[in-house]
Protein backbone atom coordinates (compact mmCIF):
# COMPACT_ATOMS: atom_id res chain seq x y z
CA UNK A 1 0.00 0.00 0.00
CA UNK A 2 1.46 3.28 -0.84
CA UNK A 3 2.14 5.99 2.28
CA UNK A 4 1.56 9.41 1.22
CA UNK A 5 3.50 11.94 1.76
CA UNK A 6 1.93 15.83 2.13
CA UNK A 7 4.16 17.97 0.03
CA UNK A 8 4.08 21.84 1.15
CA UNK A 9 5.68 23.75 -2.12
CA UNK A 10 7.44 27.06 -0.87
CA UNK A 11 9.80 30.13 -2.30
CA UNK A 12 12.51 30.43 -4.46
CA UNK A 13 15.57 28.37 -3.74
CA UNK A 14 13.68 26.68 -0.91
CA UNK A 15 10.67 25.06 -3.54
CA UNK A 16 13.89 24.48 -5.85
CA UNK A 17 15.75 22.34 -3.22
CA UNK A 18 12.48 20.45 -2.05
CA UNK A 19 12.19 19.43 -5.97
CA UNK A 20 15.93 17.64 -5.64
CA UNK A 21 14.89 16.07 -2.60
CA UNK A 22 11.73 14.41 -4.34
CA UNK A 23 13.81 13.05 -7.28
CA UNK A 24 15.46 11.23 -4.43
CA UNK A 25 12.39 9.83 -2.99
CA UNK A 26 10.87 8.50 -6.21
CA UNK A 27 9.99 5.37 -5.75
CA UNK A 28 12.15 4.41 -9.01
CA UNK A 29 15.02 5.47 -6.91
CA UNK A 30 14.19 3.72 -3.36
CA UNK A 31 12.01 0.91 -4.41
CA UNK A 32 9.31 2.48 -1.29
CA UNK A 33 5.51 3.05 -3.09
CA UNK A 34 5.06 6.59 -2.05
CA UNK A 35 1.84 8.72 -3.50
CA UNK A 36 2.75 12.85 -2.92
CA UNK A 37 -0.05 15.35 -2.22
CA UNK A 38 1.39 18.48 -3.06
CA UNK A 39 -0.55 21.80 -1.59
CA UNK A 40 1.34 25.16 -2.83
CA UNK A 41 2.60 27.52 0.19
CA UNK A 42 4.13 30.24 -1.85
CA UNK A 43 3.83 33.53 -0.35
CA UNK A 44 1.51 34.36 -3.52
CA UNK A 45 -0.86 31.47 -2.88
CA UNK A 46 -0.80 32.37 1.04
CA UNK A 47 -1.78 35.86 0.55
CA UNK A 48 -4.44 34.88 -2.77
CA UNK A 49 -6.01 32.58 -0.57
CA UNK A 50 -5.50 34.29 3.21
CA UNK A 51 -3.68 31.05 4.75
CA UNK A 52 -6.78 28.97 3.69
CA UNK A 53 -3.88 26.81 1.81
CA UNK A 54 -1.78 26.29 5.19
CA UNK A 55 -5.09 25.24 6.83
CA UNK A 56 -6.01 22.41 4.15
CA UNK A 57 -2.35 21.21 3.86
CA UNK A 58 -1.88 20.96 7.87
CA UNK A 59 -5.06 18.77 7.76
CA UNK A 60 -3.65 16.50 4.93
CA UNK A 61 -0.73 16.31 7.00
CA UNK A 62 -2.50 15.60 10.06
CA UNK A 63 -4.39 12.43 8.15
CA UNK A 64 -1.30 10.93 6.34
CA UNK A 65 0.93 11.74 9.24
CA UNK A 66 4.13 13.00 6.99
CA UNK A 67 5.01 16.26 5.51
CA UNK A 68 7.84 17.57 3.62
CA UNK A 69 8.26 21.25 3.46
CA UNK A 70 10.05 23.80 1.35
CA UNK A 71 11.74 26.99 2.87
CA UNK A 72 8.59 29.94 2.72
CA UNK A 73 8.78 33.73 2.59
CA UNK A 74 8.03 35.21 6.01
CA UNK A 75 6.97 38.97 5.01
CA UNK A 76 7.82 41.60 7.41
CA UNK A 77 5.08 43.94 7.24
CA UNK A 78 2.89 44.61 10.08
CA UNK A 79 -0.97 43.10 8.65
CA UNK A 80 0.38 40.44 6.07
CA UNK A 81 -0.10 36.95 6.23
CA UNK A 82 3.00 36.05 8.16
CA UNK A 83 4.86 32.80 8.39
CA UNK A 84 2.83 29.18 7.79
CA UNK A 85 4.67 27.56 10.57
CA UNK A 86 2.66 28.70 13.39
CA UNK A 87 -0.76 27.65 11.88
CA UNK A 88 1.15 24.01 10.56
CA UNK A 89 2.19 23.29 14.51
CA UNK A 90 -1.21 24.52 16.03
CA UNK A 91 -2.77 22.74 13.76
CA UNK A 92 -1.09 19.10 13.84
CA UNK A 93 0.03 19.49 17.33
CA UNK A 94 2.95 19.96 16.64
CA UNK A 95 5.16 19.44 20.35
CA UNK A 96 9.34 19.07 19.33
CA UNK A 97 11.57 20.17 17.28
CA UNK A 98 14.39 18.53 16.70
CA UNK A 99 17.77 18.81 14.76
CA UNK A 100 20.77 17.04 14.87
CA UNK A 101 24.46 18.35 14.28
CA UNK A 102 26.70 16.05 12.51
CA UNK A 103 29.95 15.77 11.52
CA UNK A 104 30.09 16.58 7.81
CA UNK A 105 33.39 15.01 5.34
CA UNK A 106 35.82 17.71 4.87
CA UNK A 107 34.38 20.35 7.27
CA UNK A 108 36.09 21.85 9.96
CA UNK A 109 34.04 21.75 13.45
CA UNK A 110 34.56 23.76 16.39
CA UNK A 111 36.43 22.63 19.18
CA UNK A 112 37.27 18.95 18.22
CA UNK A 113 33.34 17.94 18.19
CA UNK A 114 32.97 15.24 16.08
CA UNK A 115 29.76 12.92 18.04
CA UNK A 116 26.31 13.63 17.18
CA UNK A 117 24.23 15.99 19.20
CA UNK A 118 20.69 16.68 19.09
CA UNK A 119 18.36 19.51 20.37
CA UNK A 120 14.87 18.82 21.26
CA UNK A 121 13.34 21.79 21.46
CA UNK A 122 9.71 22.70 22.86
CA UNK A 123 7.97 23.97 19.67
CA UNK A 124 5.26 25.76 21.44
CA UNK A 125 4.21 28.65 23.99
CA UNK A 126 7.34 30.13 26.27
CA UNK A 127 8.66 33.62 24.59
CA UNK A 128 6.78 33.02 21.16
CA UNK A 129 3.38 33.89 21.35
CA UNK A 130 3.57 35.16 24.29
CA UNK A 131 1.51 37.99 25.86
CA UNK A 132 3.64 41.44 25.86
CA UNK A 133 2.48 45.11 26.52
CA UNK A 134 3.97 48.49 28.13
CA UNK A 135 2.66 50.60 31.03
CA UNK A 136 4.13 54.23 31.68
CA UNK A 137 6.13 56.70 29.80
CA UNK A 138 9.53 58.03 29.30
CA UNK A 139 12.14 56.65 31.61
CA UNK A 140 9.50 55.52 33.97
CA UNK A 141 8.03 53.02 30.87
CA UNK A 142 7.75 49.16 31.99
CA UNK A 143 7.62 46.43 29.35
CA UNK A 144 5.70 43.08 30.78
CA UNK A 145 5.18 39.68 28.90
CA UNK A 146 3.57 36.76 29.88
CA UNK A 147 4.58 33.30 29.25
CA UNK A 148 3.54 30.22 29.64
CA UNK A 149 4.65 26.54 29.82
CA UNK A 150 2.14 22.88 29.97
CA UNK A 151 3.52 20.19 31.85
CA UNK A 152 2.21 18.02 28.51
CA UNK A 153 4.89 19.96 26.34
CA UNK A 154 7.29 19.51 29.06
CA UNK A 155 6.52 15.88 29.27
CA UNK A 156 6.57 15.71 25.44
CA UNK A 157 10.09 17.35 24.86
CA UNK A 158 11.64 15.14 28.32
CA UNK A 159 10.25 11.64 27.03
CA UNK A 160 11.06 11.52 23.57
CA UNK A 161 14.90 13.19 24.30
CA UNK A 162 15.35 10.02 26.72
CA UNK A 163 14.02 7.68 23.51
CA UNK A 164 15.86 9.82 21.07
CA UNK A 165 19.19 8.94 23.44
CA UNK A 166 18.48 5.49 23.81
CA UNK A 167 17.99 5.09 19.58
CA UNK A 168 21.24 7.21 19.56
CA UNK A 169 23.53 6.11 22.61
CA UNK A 170 23.83 9.01 23.88
CA UNK A 171 23.24 10.65 27.23
CA UNK A 172 20.85 13.29 28.30
CA UNK A 173 22.24 16.57 28.29
CA UNK A 174 21.62 20.06 29.43
CA UNK A 175 18.03 21.77 30.85
CA UNK A 176 16.60 24.98 31.77
CA UNK A 177 17.49 27.79 34.34
CA UNK A 178 15.22 25.96 37.02
CA UNK A 179 17.62 27.31 39.62
CA UNK A 180 16.31 30.98 39.09
CA UNK A 181 12.93 29.91 37.93
CA UNK A 182 11.92 27.06 39.82
CA UNK A 183 8.06 27.23 38.98
CA UNK A 184 8.33 28.10 35.56
CA UNK A 185 11.21 26.38 33.73
CA UNK A 186 11.15 23.87 37.09
CA UNK A 187 8.12 22.41 35.27
CA UNK A 188 10.67 20.79 32.78
CA UNK A 189 13.42 20.03 34.87
CA UNK A 190 10.98 17.96 36.96
CA UNK A 191 9.68 15.89 33.71
CA UNK A 192 13.06 15.33 32.78
CA UNK A 193 13.75 13.76 36.33
CA UNK A 194 11.13 12.03 36.24
CA UNK A 195 11.84 10.17 32.57
CA UNK A 196 15.10 9.61 33.77
CA UNK A 197 13.42 7.37 36.42
CA UNK A 198 11.44 5.62 33.16
CA UNK A 199 14.35 5.13 31.27
CA UNK A 200 17.06 4.18 33.92
CA UNK A 201 19.52 2.74 30.97
CA UNK A 202 20.05 6.10 29.61
CA UNK A 203 22.44 8.55 30.52
CA UNK A 204 21.69 11.56 32.51
CA UNK A 205 23.66 14.77 33.07
CA UNK A 206 21.43 17.64 33.55
CA UNK A 207 22.71 20.63 33.29
CA UNK A 208 21.56 24.88 33.46
CA UNK A 209 21.33 26.29 30.46
CA UNK A 210 24.40 28.57 30.53
CA UNK A 211 26.47 25.75 31.90
CA UNK A 212 25.40 23.96 29.32
CA UNK A 213 26.67 26.57 26.52
CA UNK A 214 29.86 26.27 28.34
CA UNK A 215 30.20 22.50 28.45
CA UNK A 216 29.62 22.17 24.96
CA UNK A 217 32.40 24.15 24.11
CA UNK A 218 34.43 21.73 26.08
CA UNK A 219 32.83 18.51 25.09
CA UNK A 220 35.12 15.52 24.43
CA UNK A 221 33.23 13.85 21.83
CA UNK A 222 30.44 12.56 23.90
CA UNK A 223 26.95 12.28 21.91
CA UNK A 224 23.99 14.19 23.34
CA UNK A 225 20.69 15.07 23.18
CA UNK A 226 19.89 18.10 24.73
CA UNK A 227 15.96 18.98 25.89
CA UNK A 228 15.42 22.69 25.63
CA UNK A 229 12.30 25.33 26.18
CA UNK A 230 11.24 26.97 23.22
CA UNK A 231 13.07 30.15 23.10
CA UNK A 232 16.78 27.60 24.12
CA UNK A 233 16.38 25.70 22.01
CA UNK A 234 16.14 27.90 19.32
CA UNK A 235 19.43 29.69 20.22
CA UNK A 236 20.73 26.48 21.03
CA UNK A 237 20.08 24.20 17.74
CA UNK A 238 21.94 27.25 15.60
CA UNK A 239 24.94 26.81 18.01
CA UNK A 240 24.76 23.19 18.27
CA UNK A 241 24.84 23.44 14.01
CA UNK A 242 27.44 26.05 13.65
CA UNK A 243 29.90 23.81 15.48
CA UNK A 244 29.66 21.18 13.06
CA UNK A 245 31.09 24.38 10.52
CA UNK A 246 27.65 23.93 8.52
CA UNK A 247 24.24 23.63 8.93
CA UNK A 248 23.69 21.71 5.53
CA UNK A 249 23.96 18.09 7.22
CA UNK A 250 20.99 18.42 9.60
CA UNK A 251 17.11 17.95 9.04
CA UNK A 252 14.53 19.68 11.00
CA UNK A 253 11.90 17.89 12.42
CA UNK A 254 8.86 18.41 13.72
CA UNK A 255 6.64 16.11 15.43
CA UNK A 256 3.46 15.40 17.00
CA UNK A 257 2.47 13.06 19.48
CA UNK A 258 -0.70 10.46 20.89
CA UNK A 259 -1.39 10.24 24.20
CA UNK A 260 1.40 7.40 24.62
CA UNK A 261 3.92 9.67 23.54
CA UNK A 262 4.21 7.51 20.25
CA UNK A 263 4.96 9.78 17.15
CA UNK A 264 1.80 10.73 15.01
CA UNK A 265 2.46 13.38 12.69
CA UNK A 266 6.00 14.42 11.20
CA UNK A 267 6.74 17.50 9.04
CA UNK A 268 10.08 17.58 7.88
CA UNK A 269 11.93 20.30 6.45
CA UNK A 270 15.67 22.22 5.81
CA UNK A 271 17.15 23.80 8.83
CA UNK A 272 17.71 27.18 6.14
CA UNK A 273 15.74 29.93 4.66
CA UNK A 274 14.97 30.27 0.90
CA UNK A 275 18.28 31.65 -0.13
CA UNK A 276 17.31 34.26 -2.55
CA UNK A 277 20.43 35.23 -4.09
CA UNK A 278 21.01 31.41 -5.06
CA UNK A 279 17.62 31.44 -6.86
CA UNK A 280 17.66 29.96 -10.53
CA UNK A 281 21.48 29.42 -9.42
CA UNK A 282 21.64 25.92 -9.39
CA UNK A 283 24.29 26.43 -7.09
CA UNK A 284 22.73 25.76 -3.65
CA UNK A 285 23.29 23.16 -1.59
CA UNK A 286 19.97 20.32 -1.33
CA UNK A 287 22.16 18.35 1.18
CA UNK A 288 19.65 19.32 4.67
CA UNK A 289 16.56 18.88 2.29
CA UNK A 290 17.26 15.53 0.57
CA UNK A 291 18.40 14.69 4.23
CA UNK A 292 14.79 15.96 5.62
CA UNK A 293 12.71 14.10 2.78
CA UNK A 294 14.99 10.76 3.71
CA UNK A 295 14.29 10.81 7.16
CA UNK A 296 10.78 10.84 6.92
CA UNK A 297 11.09 7.28 5.54
CA UNK A 298 12.74 5.74 8.46
CA UNK A 299 8.78 6.40 9.95
CA UNK A 300 7.65 4.03 7.36
CA UNK A 301 8.65 0.73 8.05
CA UNK A 302 11.39 -1.40 8.01
CA UNK A 303 11.97 -1.60 4.17
CA UNK A 304 11.90 2.38 3.58
CA UNK A 305 14.21 2.63 6.87
CA UNK A 306 16.33 0.26 4.83
CA UNK A 307 16.17 3.46 1.90
CA UNK A 308 16.31 6.29 4.83
CA UNK A 309 19.68 4.61 5.86
CA UNK A 310 20.47 4.43 2.50
CA UNK A 311 19.68 8.11 1.44
CA UNK A 312 21.79 9.41 4.50
CA UNK A 313 25.38 7.09 3.35
CA UNK A 314 24.74 8.23 -0.09
CA UNK A 315 24.64 12.11 0.86
CA UNK A 316 27.49 12.12 3.59
CA UNK A 317 29.63 10.08 1.01
CA UNK A 318 28.94 12.21 -1.91
CA UNK A 319 30.48 14.96 0.15
CA UNK A 320 33.59 13.06 1.63
CA UNK A 321 34.57 11.66 -2.44
CA UNK A 322 34.86 15.52 -3.14
CA UNK A 323 31.09 16.13 -4.84
CA UNK A 324 30.37 19.42 -2.98
CA UNK A 325 28.67 22.54 -3.77
CA UNK A 326 30.37 25.79 -3.55
CA UNK A 327 29.05 26.48 0.22
CA UNK A 328 31.59 23.18 1.02
CA UNK A 329 34.73 24.35 -1.42
CA UNK A 330 33.69 22.75 -4.30
CA UNK A 331 32.20 22.43 -7.53
CA UNK A 332 29.16 20.34 -7.88
CA UNK A 333 25.91 22.10 -9.23
CA UNK A 334 23.08 21.75 -6.93
CA UNK A 335 21.64 18.92 -9.55
CA UNK A 336 25.05 17.33 -9.90
CA UNK A 337 25.36 16.83 -6.14
CA UNK A 338 21.57 15.34 -6.26
CA UNK A 339 22.48 12.86 -9.38
CA UNK A 340 25.48 11.44 -7.60
CA UNK A 341 23.12 11.13 -4.26
CA UNK A 342 20.65 8.93 -6.69
CA UNK A 343 23.13 6.55 -8.10
CA UNK A 344 24.28 6.01 -5.03
CA UNK A 345 21.45 5.03 -3.42
CA UNK A 346 20.13 2.67 -6.23
CA UNK A 347 23.62 1.59 -6.12
CA UNK A 348 23.40 0.87 -2.10
CA UNK A 349 19.58 -0.68 -2.61
CA UNK A 350 20.56 -2.73 -5.05
CA UNK A 351 23.98 -4.45 -3.63
CA UNK A 352 22.69 -4.77 0.13
CA UNK A 353 20.27 -7.18 -0.63
CA UNK A 354 22.97 -10.06 -1.89
CA UNK A 355 25.36 -9.39 0.62
CA UNK A 356 22.64 -10.26 3.29
CA UNK A 357 21.75 -13.17 1.21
Amino acid sequence: MNRTIVVLEGDQTGQELLDEALRVLDPAVTGVELAFQRYDLSLERRRATNNQVVHEAAEAMLQAGLGLKAATITPEAKGDIGSPNAILREHVDGTVIVRTGRRIPGVRPVGGVYAPISVIRMAVGDAYGAKEWREGSGLDEVAFRTERITRRHCRAVAEYAFRHARRMHAKVFGGPKYTVSPVYEGMLKEEMDAAAQRHGDVKYDPQLIDATYALLLGNMGDALVIPTLNRDGDCMSDLVLQMFGSIAGSESLLIGFDDAWNTRVVMAEAPHGTAPSLFRKNLANPMAMILAGGSLLSYIGENAALAARAISESVFETVYDGVRTADLQGHATTSEFTDEVIKRVRTKLAVWPTLSA
